[in-house]
């Protein structure tokens, strides 16, 4: 049952879902281009840094799959206003740890109340939009990323060249207590679902409902092809600030030029590469960028001896493509679902995302090494085990069977 707001609280709702994942994208995407500081400061190793990338995605992929069986015995106002609040907590933890262990707990910790918040943000839009606008509401929620990119992060590393790692933490706990306040006032109760749960035997028709989405044959090929997807991209992603200091001798203050023009390009982009997948064929257009993404990967492991333009150029390159994927790579995954049981299947698959990525970044980290003059090494190797798993999810895109219009 759809809860039909006026106009001005349709735009204040969506403005506070944006506002948090907004806070909830820079938490996560901030941590990597401060690892120059972190492995110096800490002690730690291209490895033990990547171990510190996985933590979050690790736990936000756990807290994913566990919020499926439960998101919905709970109201939606009730459940943003306890998780929100819980992951400013865990950054302010992130702030204030004094070792690589607090950091790694603290970092857990955000993963797991920041993993709730985007599956949750969606459900709030589909159950308070009617239909004929959701598409352009989803839209307005999810040009989060894209802003957190372009503005966020260049901003996040401001604050750390004029004063320390732990100011963009202490900046997004505060950002998340003024939205907090403002979901307290913007946020309807969104309860009617709930009615839907009070028998006593609820429990045992969500795991029935989850094993079904678990042993469809297509549903996991789906899994796969998204896994492999973000897989693709986190082999490297994680240490291009590692790699552009250490081998391409890109000072601190020239790192936030890589993120403002990746996320320029990328917002140039997106909406063409849209366009064109549903002219040409949401399968198609996938299966052209994932072959084509295991260039720019290894062209950027391979950068060192670049100029800073070309390297912006290659870098610029690798954002468009690997966020270009997801457009028509996500429209061939949610038609995968079986349309009864869609809502479960895409918080599992957010799930399974997250658990790739963080398995990518260790998988990377754990295969890069230092020479004696302190450079990275064997980077392009990340790139071809990241490239592989992009020729992976061409693969499986071909074995997907589709179900509604995608299916003609």
């Amino acid at each position: 049952m759809t809860t039909h707001l006026t106009p001005q609280r349709e735009r204040w709702l969506l403005m506070t879902l944006a506002s948090i994942q907004f806070t909830s994208v820079l938490d996560f995407m901030i941590m990597m281009p401060l690892g120059p500081q972190l492995t110096q400061l800490f002690g730690i190793s291209a490895g033990q840094f990547g171990f510190l990338v996985s933590a979050y995605t690790f736990s936000a992929g756990l807290s994913g799959f566990l919020a499926s069986t439960y998101i919905d015995r709970f109201g939606r106002k009730r459940m943003m206003l306890t998780f929100y609040p819980l992951f400013g907590l865990a950054a302010l933890a992130c702030s204030l740890a004094p070792s690589f262990g607090w950091l790694m707990a603290a970092r857990v910790a955000s993963g797991f109340f920041g993993g709730v918040l985007t599956a949750l943000s969606q459900t709030i839009v589909a159950e308070v939009i009617p239909f004929e606008r959701r598409g352009r509401a989803m839209g307005v929620v999810m040009t989060s990323f894209s802003v957190a990119t372009v503005a966020g992060v260049p901003l996040a590393l401001f604050l750390v060249s004029h004063f320390n790692w732990h100011a963009p933490f202490v900046a997004i706990a505060v950002m998340v207590s003024w939205v907090a306040l403002a979901a307290s006032q913007t946020l309807p109760s969104l309860k009617g679902h709930l009615q839907t749960h009070t028998d006593g035997n609820a429990v045992r028709l969500i795991l029935a409902n989850l094993r079904a989405v678990l042993v469809d044959p297509n549903h996991l090929r789906a899994f796969a092809m998204s896994a492999s997807m973000v897989f693709a991209g986190f082999a490297v992603i994680p240490y291009i600030t590692l790699y552009l200091q250490a081998n391409a001798g890109f000072q601190p203050d020239q790192i936030p030029y890589v993120y403002l023009f990746g996320g320029i390009s990328t917002l140039l982009t997106a909406r063409w590469i849209g366009h064109w997948s549903d002219r040409a064929g949401k399968a198609y257009a996938f299966r052209r960028l994932a072959l084509l993404m295991p260039l720019p990967l290894l062209g950027l492991t391979l950068s060192a001896s670049l100029p800073m333009a070309g390297v912006l150029l290659v870098s610029s390159l690798l954002f468009v493509v690997m966020s270009g994927r997801m457009i028509p790579g996500m429209a061939l995954i949610g038609a995968s679902a079986d349309p009864q049981r869609r809502g479960s299947f895409m918080t599992l698959n957010s799930a399974v995302q997250s658990l790739a990525m963080g398995l990518a970044a260790l998988v990377g980290g754990l295969i890069l090494g230092r020479d004696g003059d302190g450079h990275l090494t064997h980077y392009w190797l990340s790139a071809l085990v990241g490239g592989s798993a992009s020729v992976l999810s061409f693969v499986l895109s071909s074995k997907l069977r589709l179900h509604g219009a995608a299916a003609k």
